[in-house]
């Protein structure tokens, strides 16, 4: 097969960040503060990926203080609901303040390389294919195409049967009175006057009211009164990497979306008049590709709070949010809680790519311990460590894997992230 003309080469940079989502977006930032000639490569025509096109919301999960998830936050508002609209002007601004340069609409689609070196990403665009040369890039695709590209080896789901987490669409409706109810999690009990809330989300679902496996609507308070952000829609056995298992989501989380609404008009107090606001430009994937890292991510290193001396993100913690791939709710029946942990330098790093590096949530972790690193807290916190790196390994010249993680640390620390865990 012979393309029809040559792939041109675009340009050259220090530090190539492709994906535009909350991890990446902080990685451009990162880099470029620090003077690396940097690149963002989004696949959208608009930054923030879950964060803006997703409509995801709130913003879930912690670390330690003073990283760039607190800046963001503060970006966006202060707190955890913001207006996913300004959001998408706000953080353009914020990364073109940062001096790095943006490339959007402009998908990558494959990676050259040289032995174990990348040498080039390649996207597709308006023109064509082009390549994109760099010292360094960085994937925060979430669902490691770059890496997949880069022939780095990966796995897909449990390790019992394959199966990832379900995907969804979350929404937005306004018209709710400012009461309204509000329910975060499968935990989260609220009377109604037709019981407890959970159990009427359960009995909707046997019944017909709710899809077969939509067992909890979720509803997040808005950035304005009368809004209320809902997490419902859910369907199982979706690989997110196949562009006609989208579509067939796509199709079939709509329609969820509309019985859903249904549902708020009857049984949600407070949602009785309530309409649909936004929904999102593109399907909300929880878990696809998994890299082969230098360190693997364990559930029993998140449930004991693991401390690594290399870690380049501490006190990460969110639950092992495992939304089920087989059936509605927690695939547990409750998430397991863990304690503050750390993630080493060493998830960052794949395998078999000398000048890559990962962030977001496909750093590498097993099927639960992704689960809880994948939330957008702690993917920013991991996009600063890794644009930190990136810079540092140009500015050295040397590769990420020869970089030691203490530098990043002193530089994480200069920045004012409070780190704790031993030297």
């Amino acid at each position: 097969m012979q393309f029809t003309r040559q792939i041109p080469v675009l340009g050259t940079w220090d530090v190539v960040v492709a994906g535009g989502g909350p991890s990446g977006v902080c990685a451009a930032v990162a880099s470029a503060r620090r003077g690396a000639k940097t690149l963002l490569v989004e696949r959208y025509g608009v930054l923030g990926g879950n964060l803006t096109v997703g409509v995801v919301a709130p913003l879930l999960g912690h670390t330690a203080p003073g990283t760039m998830a607190d800046e963001v936050r503060e970006l966006l508002g202060g707190a955890r609901y913001f207006d996913h609209e300004t959001a998408k002007g706000k953080l353009a601004a914020w990364v073109s303040e940062a001096g790095a340069e943006i490339m959007l609409q402009a998908p990558v689609v494959d990676a050259v390389r040289e032995e174990a070196r990348l040498t080039g990403v390649v996207i597709g665009g308006k023109k064509g294919l082009a390549c994109l040369r760099s010292k360094v890039f960085i994937d925060a695709t979430a669902d490691a195409d770059l890496a997949a590209f880069a022939g780095v080896p990966f796995v897909q789901g449990r390790s019992c049967d394959g199966e990832v987490q379900p995907a969804s669409l979350m929404f937005v409706v306004s018209g709710v009175k400012e009461d309204a109810i509000t329910c975060e999690s499968e935990e989260h009990h609220v009377p109604t006057p037709r019981g407890d809330y959970l159990d009427v989300c359960q009995k909707a679902s046997e019944e017909g009211e709710l899809p077969v496996n939509v067992t909890i609507v979720r509803l997040y308070h808005g950035p304005n009164p009368d809004e209320r952000v809902v997490n419902a829609t859910q369907l199982c056995g979706v690989d997110g990497t196949d562009p006609l298992a989208v579509g067939r989501a796509e199709v079939d989380l709509r329609r969820q979306i509309d019985k859903v609404v249904a549902f708020l008009h009857k049984y949600a107090p407070g949602c009785e008049n309530c309409r649909l606001k936004i929904t999102p430009g593109t399907l909300g994937v929880r878990e696809s590709r998994r890299p082969q890292t230098k360190v693997i991510l364990q559930r029993d290193d998140l449930l004991t709070g693991r401390r690594f001396p290399d870690a380049v993100v501490e006190e990460a913690e969110f639950c092992i949010d495992i939304h089920n791939p087989a059936g509605g709710g927690q695939a547990e029946g409750v998430a397991a809680r863990v304690k503050p942990y750390s993630i080493p330098y060493g998830a960052l790093l794949p395998q078999g790519a000398t000048n890559l590096l990962l962030t977001g949530r496909a750093i590498g972790g097993t099927h639960d311990a992704h689960a809880s690193f994948r939330v957008m807290n702690i993917a920013m916190a991991l996009g600063q460590a890794a644009g930190i790196a990136g810079s540092l390994a140009v500015e050295k010249r040397i590769q990420p894997p020869d970089l030691d993680p203490q530098a990043i640390r002193a530089v994480l620390r200069a920045q004012g992230v409070k780190l704790t865990a031993a030297e």
